[in-house]
């Protein structure tokens, strides 16, 4: 299976860093194709141009050459993995604009032009399998008094927008900051198990 791995942290040395990459080892250890996409590293742009925006429904001209790329990419896919930090109660800036503006009209949904006009359907139906791979600052209490938006939103998001895959898989490690080594050690072995049986 072709993975599309996408990362989401500014800091190689950070631990959510060291999660990519055991997620990136396990897949390609257990023998799928991976292709890895660190947003930083590629210097990808968050912010979606008025331009964009007004193009967004103009398919397939809202696909500009500098966004082609990672459509592409993604359009390949027959498995994606999320792997970012959440902060403040959400995704990395870097992770959102992806979304906004790779997730678009004619790539991940079109509108449906039927009895149900305006209706949205799903098109990633190439993807079978999706997961998340994330760390939290805060516990897991204060998450769920929050809310934890993050993980309902890629559960239930990621559950309509690849629709012909199960509801997608969410990996997070909580209260990232007090966790000991053993404790860290730990959930990076069950990344990798978890990718190794994807």
């Amino acid at each position: 299976m072709r993975v599309h791995v996408v990362h989401a942290h500014p800091v190689e040395t950070s631990y959510n860093h060291s999660l990519f990459h055991a997620a990136c080892e396990a897949l390609e250890a257990a023998g799928h194709e991976v292709d890895a996409l660190n947003l930083y590293e590629e210097n990808f742009e968050a912010v979606m141009s008025r331009k964009e925006r007004l193009n967004y429904h103009d398919v397939p001209n809202n696909i500009s050459d500098c966004l082609r790329p990672y459509v592409e990419r993604l359009q390949a896919a027959e498995g994606i993995v999320f792997v970012h930090p959440v902060w403040n109660f959400g995704y990395p800036a870097i992770l959102k604009g992806y979304f906004d503006r790779v997730f678009m009209p004619g790539v991940s949904f079109e509108m449906s032009d039927g009895p149900e006009n305006g209706r949205l359907v799903p098109k990633l139906r190439k993807i079978r399998k999706a997961a998340f791979v994330t760390t939290y600052g805060g516990t897991r209490f204060r998450t769920i008094v929050m809310g934890d938006p993050p993980r309902l939103l890629a559960k239930r998001w990621g559950w309509v927008t690849f629709r012909g895959a199960p509801r997608p898989k969410y990996l997070a490690l909580y209260d990232m900051n007090n966790n000991s080594p053993e404790r860290l050690k730990a959930f990076q072995g069950k990344v990798r198990r978890e990718m190794s049986r994807f």
